[in-house]
């Protein structure tokens, strides 16, 4: 599936994915045409997904964290997906994943201070269809937060 260039490509790109090709090329030893090429490849067949800008909240004065653990009824067919849909239109959420087991679904919401996510959980959150238990946890500090693979 991935060569050896291919591998080294993607190792460069997940410490710099605005490299210039030029510099990419130089960095895995490759030609601008071939360079191209795979790149061209690896987003054609969706393993390079694109290039994100990853923004630093805190320096927004973002400075509240919480990550909440939300359990669906689960007797309404369209819980998920109603829960999921209204949950997309918080701005304050910048996080969503869903799981199997006790929790449901995960929510990571942003503020600048605890009064201000007082005012999202009452007003935003709470008011979310089909929740039949949340569970909040209040982040204190992120230890590893990193997307790189071992390619």
């Amino acid at each position: 599936m991935l060569d050896d260039l291919d591998r080294r490509l993607l190792r460069r790109l997940q410490t710099n994915p605005a490299m210039p090709v030029a510099e990419l090329c130089d960095a895995v030893g490759s030609t601008a045409a071939v360079t191209s090429r795979r790149l061209a490849r690896l987003r054609a067949d969706r393993i390079i997904l694109g290039k994100e800008a990853i923004i630093d909240w805190s320096k927004l004065g973002y400075n509240v964290e919480v990550s909440l653990r939300v359990g669906l009824d689960k007797t309404q067919s369209r819980a998920f997906d109603d829960f999921i849909a209204a949950a997309r239109e918080v701005p304050e959420v910048i996080e969503i994943q869903t799981f199997l087991g006790r929790v449901d679904v995960r929510l990571s919401v942003i503020a600048k201070d605890m009064t201000q996510y007082q005012q999202i959980y009452r007003a935003r959150i709470l008011t979310l269809p089909h929740i039949a238990d949340i569970e909040a946890l209040m982040q204190v500090a992120r230890i590893k937060s990193d997307e790189v693979l071992p390619v």
